[in-house]
This record gives C-alpha cells, structure tokens and sequence, in this order.
C-alpha cells in the first residue's frame, strides 16, 4: 500500500462516538497551556499520531475557526469529531475535551480549599513549561510542511510581526487576511494534485438556519431581559454574547463575562477573581470558566445545574458559527484562487504560532535555566524520541513538582 492510499484510507475511514470522546477525554485531561498549546496537542494527536488528517486541512481547519467568534480550539475539536463520527462524534469530541476542566471548576466553585494554591503549583508550572515544547513542535512540523519556500516563509514572518505588533484577538484576523491576499495576489505555487474534500453532514440550508438561530438570542434575549426584568434571562443574555462577540476566545472572553455577572451583583468580583486563579490551573479551553460562574452565581441558576447551563451557553454560539460556516467553506477551499489565498493564509497561521509561542506561551512559563532545560527535553522526547504527548505532559508535571520542592 502506497503513501498515499495509506493516507486516504486513514482520511475516509470513520469512527465511532465512542472512539472520539475517548481521544477527547484524554486531550482534555492533559491540554494546558491555552488555545494556542490546544491547537499543537490536536495535531500531534489527529495529525502526526491518527493521521485522521494532513498538514493542509489542520490548518485550513485552523485558519476558519480563527476568523470564527469563540473558542478556536474547540471549535476545531468540534469539526473533527462531525468529520469522523457525525453529529455524534461532534458532541462527544466537545463534551471530552470540556468536561473534565468544567467539573474541576465547578468543584472548586464549591469551596474545596485545596484548589486556593493550585494555580502557582510546582507540577502546574511543569504543564506551562511542556505547552512551550508543544507549541514549539507545532511550529516546526507546520513550517517544514506549509512554508517550504522563500515567499510563504516571508509571509509567515509578516503575521508574526503583526501579531506582536498587535497582541490581540483582531491582530490575529488582520495577520491572517494580509497574508491570505498577499498569497492571493503574489503567490505563485503548484495546485496540489488528488486532494479530496473532507465530508461534513451539513448542508447549505443547514448552515442558513445554523447562523439564524446564531443571531436570534442576540436580538431576543436582550428584548426578554428588559421586558421581565429577570436576573436569570440576563445572565444568560450576557455569557451567551460573551461567547458570541468575542475572537481568539480564552483570555478575551473574561472582561466581557466580568461584565456579565459582577456588576449586578450575582458573583462577586473576589469570586471572580478566585475562580479565574483556578482556571490558570485546569486543563481544556479557558471557556469552562463560565461552569464556575453558573456554579458559584446568586440566584435560580447555581450548582452543578447553573454551572452546566452557563457552560452550555457560552459554547452554543461557537457550535452555531462553526455549522453556519463548514458547508460553504468546503465548497470554496478547493478552487485554485481560494487554495493560493489559502497557501499564503496557512503561512500566516504557523506567523501566529511563532509569535503565540514567544508571548504568552514562553513569557509565562520560562523563568529560568531548569525551565528552558525542562522545555528542551519534552521537545526532544516529542520530536526526537517520539514519546506520546499525554507521556510527556505527565513527566513535566512531574518535574516540575519536583524542582518546586528543591528550591
């Protein structure tokens, strides 16, 4: 069997729900590090590891979720799981990969006193540490692949300029589009030969409906809010728009969530802060926040049910978008001007990985000489050594704790 067919075997091959969230449970067990980290944790799992898919659709799939509000990652995770087990499989790649850092926070919620100190740990800055060595895979496997000349290598240079230039969610978007049309416009490449497109159960019409029911709780919870007075329809108005509005998702979302619930008094702002100290210290993506909010808030929702609703909430607009945009996406990816633009756009997504992994990825986690030497090692043991990632994010944890006790 041929390269090739291997890999198209593994690309039309489908699989079962069960199979997803087992894969997903396992990444959100061990995915710290942000959205960034996420994004180097599911290709070496989906990519290099399960070759569910190649280099080139990763990061198409990665460059639409980045132009998308909410959670990039998940909404990649999403994807992935609809592409190989359906509807199905969408659910159980979400509810693996959030679960487990949802039900930590809700738990803290509680007031498990344990969990005070977790955030400055000695085996959680171990986890920080291996998320540069894993972004930094990330960055080296996605340039050899999508920047293999001169031009795209420049373009991928430009988006890292940009990006530190404008450290935020919209200084992602602008690197992606300036590299997308100068790719467009200036990129000169072979159209790749026997691609085939990755099948989505979503139809157009879907996708129609799918961007309406996006819209429609912008338009009506508000009106709803104003017309009953209701704390809880307010609540839910101000995390579902969180989740709606925001771009880049983990960080960005927390002002606008703070917004949401402290002002009106459902949870207090030393809560807030509390549980935003917890959230540094759980793996999965930094939107399960809103499970410690529904959990912790003052009013009809709280517990484990306003934890659940809140978490829902803040995650529906993200599932919305994504299956608004998937079918049209799919449709246009594969005609030769949309695949130039997208050569020049996929180098401007490995522009961002550099700069994500010099700020926040390595600003917050390499503070000394035994930290540059614990990343060294996890990424020689994932590059060179080929251990599994869940593997190596165990044995940083592990050192770390171990450096924290010796100092």
């Amino acid at each position: 069997m041929t390269d090739f067919t291997k890999t198209m075997h593994h690309e039309t091959t489908r699989v079962s729900p069960l199979e997803v969230f087992i894969a997903f449970l396992k990444l959100g067990l061990t995915s710290f590090g942000g959205p960034i980290a996420h994004l180097g944790y599911f290709r070496s799992e989906f990519v290099e590891r399960r070759r569910w898919l190649d280099d080139r659709s990763y990061s198409d799939l990665v460059a639409l979720c980045q132009f998308l509000p909410g959670p990039a990652s998940s909404q990649v995770g999403m994807a992935l799981g609809l592409g190989r087990a359906g509807w199905l499989g969408l659910l159980a790649a979400w509810v693996g990969f959030t679960l487990p850092s949802a039900i930590a926070l809700i738990l803290f919620a509680f007031g498990i006193a344990e969990y005070q100190g977790l955030a400055q740990s000695g085996w959680v800055h171990g986890l920080k540490v291996v998320a540069v060595a894993i972004v930094a895979q990330a960055v080296w496997g996605m340039a050899k692949s999508l920047c293999p000349d001169r031009p795209r290598a420049a373009l991928a240079i430009l988006a890292a300029l940009l990006t530190i230039i404008l450290p935020s969610a919209m200084g992602q978007i602008a690197a992606i589009t300036v590299a997308g049309l100068l790719g467009w416009r200036g990129l000169k490449i072979a159209q790749p030969g026997g691609g085939h497109a990755h099948s989505y159960p979503v139809s157009r019409k879907l996708g129609i409906v799918a961007l309406l029911l996006f819209a429609a709780p912008l338009i009506l919870l508000p009106l709803r809010a104003a017309a009953t007075g209701s704390s809880t329809i307010s609540l839910l108005e101000g995390v579902y728009r969180s989740g709606a509005l925001v771009f880049g998702g983990g960080h960005v979302v927390l002002p606008l969530l703070q917004a949401a619930v402290v002002p009106s008094g459902i949870v207090g702002n030393a809560d807030f802060l509390a549980g935003y100290g917890a959230a540094q210290a759980v793996p999965g993506p930094l939107f399960t926040f809103s499970a410690y909010l529904g959990a912790i808030a003052q009013g009809p929702l709280h517990g484990w049910f306003g934890g659940l609703a809140l978490l829902a909430t803040i995650f529906l607009p993200a599932f919305f978008m994504l299956i608004a945009a998937l079918p049209f996406w799919e449709g246009l990816r594969h005609r030769a001007g949309i695949q130039t633009a997208m050569a020049g756009i996929n180098a401007g997504v490995v522009g961002i990985l550099v700069s994500a992994l010099y700020d926040p990825v390595w600003t917050s986690a390499i503070h000394s000489k035994s930290d540059f030497g614990l990343a060294l090692l996890s990424f020689g043991l994932l590059t060179v050594g080929r251990v599994p990632p869940a593997l190596v994010v165990l044995l940083a944890g592990l050192s770390g704790w171990v450096m924290a006790m010796g100092s």
